[in-house]
């Protein structure tokens, strides 16, 4: 009987199987709770300790009688679970006995499944937007549940971070973008989150392609001083984009811009003569450079002041008759330059000059020509005035009295040469007829016969082809000459000798004004 009394019985599971019984939920959400309770008969058998197992694992051993929780259940607690425990009698206390459950199979279900990242386009390209998708959809046991979304790159939240949208749009990816891509989805009530598998996103990079280079100026064409601005544009090209301008007859670089657009502007401001030329810009984005073709930039001046100078330098005095020429000219300016002449603010004339440099202007003085002159230069590019220059015009031209002084004096001996010789010829037939004159001749054929004449028909021929007023000089000319002569009768004289008077002979001329 003493060896009973220290013998400690263990019954197997299946002779009292239904002594021990374990109380479980048998479906489980995610998230949700497993409360485990293990409970014996009512008997005389008093529990010493209690186990509890899963899938023949020990989870939990107490000396006291307890249950077992599972706080927050995941797909890894689903199996099968029993307990165990070891009991004695109140009465025999060296009697001991252990007794395990039935197994009870708990079911742990997703309350989602694991979400899945897509990217669409899936090879996309710099520049182009991107849509990330995080794909995944409640149990249909808990269709009400709220889940939200939260996507990372490379272990940084990308957007706003959590958010109740499954989509997240991306405006542009570049190539620097490129990289590990994976999102979370999490039900707040029970507290589940799970992440997707990682999606590496390459983003494709565009070549640039036809490249162009065009100016804009505030005013066309480029004027000198103004501002200009070279545009170099790509029709095609992602991702930073490298641009540089260059000079063609020196290969000079004369600007630089990396910017991440089709385009990028070069400001040339006050632009001078010496910037004129040929230019061209390159672009590139990491792949061949592209150069587009020449540009011819011209470079206009605007006519500087010009200078109004006479004939003479210095000299401002002249007289009618001269003709004085007035030079302007502008000592720069782009051709053609067109130039006008003032007198007294009134235009006299114009004068063009297509290959650049100065302008005359003949002007013929009379008397009213006196006064201030001036110029203008102008090349469409805004007219330029010179400073005056005062002439004076005095008298009668040099050459032009000279010119009348000659024509005079031509007359004048022309009438003195008529006369010598009618006076040669009269003495010539009086000596021809005997030594007598021809006024004797008439005396004495007169005081035979009263009742003829007293005069010569010699004398009388000459006298009536004499004219009393004569022109001479040209007719096509503009100064015109006149002669006026008067002739004496001859005396009734006892004197031998007849003497021819010209008691009034002068010559008249006029000078008419060339208009």
């Amino acid at each position: 009987m003493l060896l009973w009394s220290f013998l400690v019985i263990f019954a197997p599971v299946s002779e009292e199987a239904d002594w021990l019984t374990l109380q479980a939920p048998s479906v489980v959400f995610e998230g949700d709770s497993i409360d485990l309770m293990c409970q014996k008969k009512k008997d005389w058998w008093k529990i010493q300790t209690m186990a509890y197992y899963k899938d023949g694992k020990e989870l939990q051993l107490s000396n006291e009688v307890s249950s077992f929780s599972i706080p927050h259940a995941a797909l890894s607690d689903g199996g099968s679970y029993y307990c165990s425990a070891t009991a004695e009698k109140y009465f025999l206390k060296y009697f001991l006995k252990s007794k395990a459950s039935r197994s009870i199979r708990i079911e742990v279900q997703e309350l989602f499944p694991r979400p899945v990242l897509t990217v669409s386009p899936s090879w996309p390209t710099e520049g182009s937007p991107v849509t990330l998708t995080c794909e995944t959809q409640p149990s249909p046991q808990r269709s009400n549940a709220q889940l939200r979304f939260c996507f990372f790159r490379d272990d940084r939240a990308l957007g706003s971070g959590w958010s109740s949208s499954p989509e997240l749009r991306v405006p542009a990816m570049w190539t620097e973008d490129s990289g590990s891509y994976w999102c979370q989805a999490e039900m707040v009530t029970p507290r589940v989150r799970k992440q997707s598998l990682q999606s590496q996103i390459h983003v494709q990079r565009v070549p640039v392609s036809n490249v162009s280079l065009e100016m804009w100026a505030p005013r066309d064409p480029v004027i000198e001083g103004g501002d200009l601005i070279l545009l170099c544009s790509v029709a095609e090209g992602t991702g930073n984009i490298t641009f540089s301008w260059h000079r063609e007859d020196t290969g000079t670089r004369v600007g630089r811009k990396t910017q991440r657009s089709l385009s990028a502007e070069l400001e040339v401001p006050a632009v001078q003569e010496g910037d004129a030329g040929r230019y061209y810009c390159r672009a590139d984005n990491g792949h061949d450079p592209i150069q587009s073709k020449l540009l011819s930039i011209r470079v206009r001046i605007p006519a500087s002041r010009p200078v109004l100078t006479l004939r003479e330098p210095g000299a401002q005095a002249m007289a009618v008759g001269d003709v004085v020429e007035l030079r302007c000219e502008a000592q720069r300016g782009s051709p053609p330059i067109q130039y006008r002449f003032y007198h007294e603010d009134v235009s006299l004339g114009n004068s063009s000059a297509p290959s650049g440099g100065g302008a005359s202007f003949n002007l013929s003085l009379t008397p009213e020509r006196s006064g201030n002159y001036s110029c203008e230069a102008n090349n469409g590019l805004g007219a330029q005035r010179s400073e005056a220059v005062t002439l004076s015009v005095t008298g009668t031209g040099g050459y032009r009295r000279d010119h009348v002084t000659a024509r005079v004096l031509g007359a004048l001996c022309g009438g003195l040469g008529f006369i010598t010789a009618v006076l040669l010829s009269y003495y010539w037939s009086r000596k021809i007829s005997g030594g007598r004159s021809v006024t004797h001749v008439s005396r004495d054929a007169s005081s035979t016969n009263p009742q003829e004449p007293t005069h010569s028909s010699s004398l009388s021929d000459m006298e009536e082809t004499q004219p009393e007023y004569v022109n001479v000089g040209p007719v096509d000319v503009d100064v015109v000459y006149s002669q006026v002569w008067s002739m004496q009768p001859l005396e009734d004289s006892a004197n031998t000798r007849t003497t021819l008077e010209n008691k009034d002979s002068h010559v008249i001329y006029s000078d008419v004004k060339v208009t």
